[in-house]
């Protein structure tokens, strides 16, 4: 199944829900996928590449998931870091229900808010975003998310982004360093970076 729709509004996909096991070195999780949304049959690499590198989140954390899908990064955060407030944010509906779902089941949605772009509201900034973000809707569509979210940043926040190399991992580090946003890779492999985004040069490491 492909998931070309995932970006949608509104799938036009059947549904076919289906449990997805996470099984991480601190984590396990049973959380519900579907079709329509991103990697609707496994945990893709990518996500779990960039969960297993994730560094640990500070008491009280505010954080921000771009294109949650059906929620893996929303709930392990969450299922981590007991005290962390998590937006998880997409455009397609069945992704929101999806993770608002597995929020429940898991025990955790107290302290997460599921929400479309535009039902964040203006003032809230995040100590993190972590994004699995949604490469394929093009570069320009692309920029202009993480323009949107980048500067909701807190002056010392952090983002962690994975994507793949062949997909242009490194000249996007390129560009967000020259948009005002230091880069740094925090981890590549198996095709994939971890690129960790700074408001300010802070503790960065290694730039791209």
């Amino acid at each position: 199944m492909s998931d070309r729709h995932y970006f949608d509004d509104d799938p036009d996909v059947a549904s076919s829900p289906h449990p997805v096991e996470i099984s991480l070195p601190d984590v396990a999780l049973t959380l519900t996928a579907d079709r329509g949304v991103f990697s609707a049959d496994r945990l893709d690499a990518g996500t779990k590449l960039l969960l297993l590198e994730l560094p640990p989140f500070d008491d009280g954390a505010r954080v921000l998931d771009i294109g949650c899908g059906w929620g893996p990064i929303t709930c392990v955060v969450a299922a981590r870091a007991a005290t962390a407030r998590i937006w998880a944010v997409d455009v397609n509906r069945r992704a929101r229900e999806l993770t608002a779902a597995n929020a429940a089941s898991t025990g955790v949605a107290d302290r997460v808010r599921v929400a479309t772009p535009d039902e964040v509201p203006d003032e809230l900034v995040f100590d993190r975003i972590v994004s699995n973000p949604p490469i394929r809707i093009g570069k320009a569509a692309l920029h202009d998310l993480l323009l949107r979210w980048l500067p909701r940043l807190t002056p010392e926040g952090t983002a962690h982004l994975v994507v793949q190399k062949h997909l242009g991992s490194d000249s996007l580090a390129r560009w967000l360093s020259g948009q005002g946003y230091p880069t740094t890779r925090l981890a590549s492999r198996a095709g994939y970076r971890i690129l960790e985004v700074r408001r300010t040069d802070g503790r960065s490491r290694e730039t791209v």
